[in-house]
């Protein structure tokens, strides 16, 4: 079974999925406040807009960042 992992921010839960990582650098690139590989959490997505957060998911080249709102 594939551990994914989840981050909250207001009515969007962003899905991470260790396993699909490519670790392309994408996200980081893009949203350096949201993404931080050395911090724990790493993904703390109260520091964007939902919209920036779901515009970045939709490029991540492996598919292991992706969204649902509730």
């Amino acid at each position: 079974m594939e551990t994914v992992k989840e981050y909250q921010k207001e009515d969007l839960t962003v899905l991470w999925n260790p396993k699909k990582c490519i670790h392309a650098g994408v996200c980081v690139k893009t949203l350096p406040k949201v993404y931080d590989p050395k911090a724990k959490p790493w993904i703390t997505p109260e520091h964007a807009s939902k919209e920036a957060i779901k515009h970045q998911i939709d490029h991540c080249p492996s598919g292991a960042l992706s969204y649902r709102e509730s």
